[in-house]
Protein backbone atom coordinates (compact mmCIF):
# COMPACT_ATOMS: atom_id res chain seq x y z
CA UNK A 1 0.00 0.00 0.00
CA UNK A 2 1.37 3.10 -1.13
CA UNK A 3 2.69 5.15 2.05
CA UNK A 4 0.47 8.54 1.38
CA UNK A 5 -2.48 6.27 1.91
CA UNK A 6 -1.88 4.51 5.13
CA UNK A 7 -0.44 7.92 6.65
CA UNK A 8 -3.69 9.16 5.41
CA UNK A 9 -5.52 6.86 7.46
CA UNK A 10 -3.71 6.65 10.72
CA UNK A 11 -4.79 10.19 11.20
CA UNK A 12 -8.06 10.10 10.27
CA UNK A 13 -8.46 6.95 12.93
CA UNK A 14 -6.68 8.47 15.34
CA UNK A 15 -7.12 12.25 15.09
CA UNK A 16 -10.96 12.35 13.43
CA UNK A 17 -9.31 15.36 11.15
CA UNK A 18 -12.23 18.02 10.17
CA UNK A 19 -9.89 18.59 7.66
CA UNK A 20 -6.54 16.73 6.06
CA UNK A 21 -3.97 17.45 3.29
CA UNK A 22 -1.10 15.80 2.80
CA UNK A 23 1.66 16.78 0.18
CA UNK A 24 4.57 14.59 -0.53
CA UNK A 25 7.56 17.17 -0.60
CA UNK A 26 9.93 14.29 -1.27
CA UNK A 27 11.09 15.71 -4.58
CA UNK A 28 12.36 19.28 -2.71
CA UNK A 29 14.46 16.41 -0.44
CA UNK A 30 16.59 14.82 -3.26
CA UNK A 31 20.17 14.07 -2.45
CA UNK A 32 19.47 14.80 1.30
CA UNK A 33 20.67 12.02 3.76
CA UNK A 34 17.34 11.14 5.23
CA UNK A 35 15.80 10.91 1.60
CA UNK A 36 18.85 7.52 1.34
CA UNK A 37 16.78 4.52 0.65
CA UNK A 38 13.36 5.96 -0.30
CA UNK A 39 11.92 7.65 3.04
CA UNK A 40 9.31 10.60 2.13
CA UNK A 41 9.05 14.07 3.35
CA UNK A 42 5.34 14.96 3.82
CA UNK A 43 3.15 17.96 4.54
CA UNK A 44 0.54 18.13 6.79
CA UNK A 45 -2.62 20.12 7.24
CA UNK A 46 -4.39 18.84 9.34
CA UNK A 47 -7.44 20.25 11.65
CA UNK A 48 -9.18 18.39 14.40
CA UNK A 49 -11.14 18.57 17.72
CA UNK A 50 -8.71 16.97 19.64
CA UNK A 51 -6.13 19.72 19.30
CA UNK A 52 -8.74 22.35 21.56
CA UNK A 53 -6.80 23.26 24.88
CA UNK A 54 -3.62 21.94 23.96
CA UNK A 55 -0.22 23.39 22.86
CA UNK A 56 1.70 22.89 19.60
CA UNK A 57 3.59 20.89 20.71
CA UNK A 58 1.26 18.53 22.29
CA UNK A 59 -0.37 18.35 18.85
CA UNK A 60 2.35 17.68 16.67
CA UNK A 61 3.05 14.58 19.54
CA UNK A 62 -0.38 13.53 18.99
CA UNK A 63 0.74 13.68 14.81
CA UNK A 64 3.77 11.65 15.68
CA UNK A 65 1.86 8.89 17.89
CA UNK A 66 0.01 8.07 15.36
CA UNK A 67 2.69 7.47 12.85
CA UNK A 68 5.47 6.68 15.17
CA UNK A 69 6.35 3.22 13.43
CA UNK A 70 6.64 4.45 10.08
CA UNK A 71 9.30 6.82 10.89
CA UNK A 72 12.26 7.21 10.06
CA UNK A 73 11.34 4.79 7.36
CA UNK A 74 9.50 4.84 5.22
CA UNK A 75 8.85 8.65 6.59
CA UNK A 76 11.47 10.55 6.89
CA UNK A 77 9.85 14.08 7.85
CA UNK A 78 6.90 15.57 8.79
CA UNK A 79 6.40 19.53 8.28
CA UNK A 80 2.87 19.24 10.70
CA UNK A 81 0.72 22.77 10.56
CA UNK A 82 -1.80 21.76 12.98
CA UNK A 83 -4.78 23.36 13.92
CA UNK A 84 -8.30 23.53 15.73
CA UNK A 85 -11.59 23.87 14.17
Amino acid sequence: MEIEVILRQRLVDCLNPTELSIVNESHLHAGHVGAAGGAQHFAIRIVSPQFAGIKRMAQHRLVYAAVADLIPHPIHALRIDAKTP
